[in-house]
């Protein structure tokens, strides 16, 4: 778990900016929701190899223009 000591002078707003910047680099927020529900194992493999097909697609996709695809947020699907 991080933790923060209060500077000599600081305000209370920046330690908590600190500390918030220290879970967040620490992947806390990311590790609760993935444990948020119980996921079967066929359920995270299919995730992982959906992820895995993104990656290559986007790769190629970058290899043939010279840079990364549009990506419009309206067309993302969430998992």
């Amino acid at each position: 778990m991080p933790s923060v000591r209060l500077r000599e002078g600081e305000s209370l707003d920046s330690a908590m900016r600190r500390f918030l910047r220290a879970v967040d680099k620490a992947g806390s927020p990311n590790e609760l929701r993935r444990r948020e529900f119980y996921q079967k194992g066929s359920a995270v493999r299919k995730r992982k190899a959906a992820a895995a097909r993104k990656r290559h697609l986007k790769r190629l996709m970058r290899e043939q223009t010279g840079g990364s695809p549009v990506v419009h947020r309206s067309s993302e699907t969430r998992a």
